[in-house]
């Protein structure tokens, strides 16, 4: 199957007060027609530096430093601006993982999904904007939308919000959609329905999504792969069966004890000790070794490769190295 998506070795760089940030370092995935990938981490892994740079959406002391990105076989690393413009909403979009500050509370929610309407469809006859926006509206399942286009945000709930963000978002058909932290604030249970209802807009229109979040527990509900980023790289990736059910990576043995299904009858959550390390000067050898309790001495050194454990399961651990002791998840050394 062709790549709808390809990113490859892909850097990002920001520019502080105390150095040079390295956001993203050196990230390669690829995503087909109709895929939902879900990329997994902590709070400034680089998860939402990475969709803003697939969109060229970097802030100004940000910039791709290295790698390219590849979206429907076209190098769009070196696009201009206006060469972008045309792209996004079109090619690919973006549902932003705060729908309280992505949308205009003076202005109706109708009027701002028809402005989305309107980039790519300017000279659009103002009934069929209208019969646009209420079709969207109904897509993403916000009901009475006749009477709900013409109403301000704040008449909307946080579920209903980030529905209108998704109506924005799919306003023009795109090939890509990036969903970054969709179901942040949410409730349990508004949560499950975003999910939900992201998983039947990509059945029913076949857009391949990108499904950022820092919960495995979210990402389990709607993604066919699932890719665990840690530092700025991603140290594993496979289908979402072979990262729940057969982890390699210690990092993702923590992320899936972490999870609060996994501590019922328990007085307090597990966690992973320590914090991540600061990207101005990233550690030698693996980020995660100061943190891992199965580290060997070459984790300190150097850097792990990604390992291939079967067609579609990668991770980048030392603990894969035929010369490596056997070690079980959630155990100790056989050898």
């Amino acid at each position: 199957m062709s790549q709808l998506l390809e990113v490859n070795d892909l850097r990002v760089h920001i520019d502080s007060p105390s150095g040079v940030v390295q956001a993203v370092r050196g990230v390669s995935f690829s995503l087909a027609p109709g895929e939902v990938l879900g990329i997994v981490g902590e709070s400034g892994c680089g998860k939402s530096m990475l969709c803003r740079a697939i969109m060229r959406l970097l802030p100004r002391s940000a910039r791709i430093a290295a790698g390219s990105v590849t979206a429907d076989g076209k190098d769009i690393t070196g696009l201009s601006e206006r060469e972008m413009g045309r792209l996004r909403g079109s090619l690919f979009s973006m549902v932003f993982q705060d729908p309280m500050t992505a949308l205009n509370p003076t202005v109706t929610v109708g009027r701002q999904i028809a402005e989305a309407v309107l980039v790519h469809n300017p000279r659009l006859p103002r009934a069929k904007v209208r019969a646009r926006v209420l079709e969207l509206m109904g897509l993403v399942g916000i009901r009475e939308p006749e009477v709900r286009a013409d109403q301000y945000p704040c008449q909307f709930s946080g579920g209903m919000r980030q529905r209108a963000v998704m109506a924005i978002a799919l306003a023009n058909n795109p090939k890509i959609l990036l969903a970054d932290e969709p179901t942040t604030a949410l409730d349990v249970t508004i949560q499950a329905q975003i999910l939900d209802l992201l998983r039947r807009i990509q059945q029913q229109l076949g857009t391949a999504t990108v499904l950022v979040s820092h919960d495995l527990g979210v990402v389990a509900r709607a993604a066919d792969r699932v890719a665990i980023m840690y530092a700025g790289k991603i140290v594993e990736i496979g289908t979402a069966e072979e990262i729940y059910h057969d982890p390699r990576h210690p990092y993702t043995w923590g992320l899936l004890a972490a999870l609060p299904a996994l501590a019922r009858g328990k007085d307090h959550l597990q966690a992973i000790p320590g914090m991540p390390p600061a990207l101005i000067d990233p550690p030698p050898g693996d980020a995660f070794a100061w943190r891992n309790e199965y580290a060997l001495d070459i984790d300190y050194q150097q850097e792990p490769p990604m390992f291939q454990i079967s067609d579609t399961h990668f991770a980048a651990t030392w603990l894969l190295d035929p010369r490596a002791p056997k070690i079980t998840r959630g155990g100790g050394a056989n050898g």
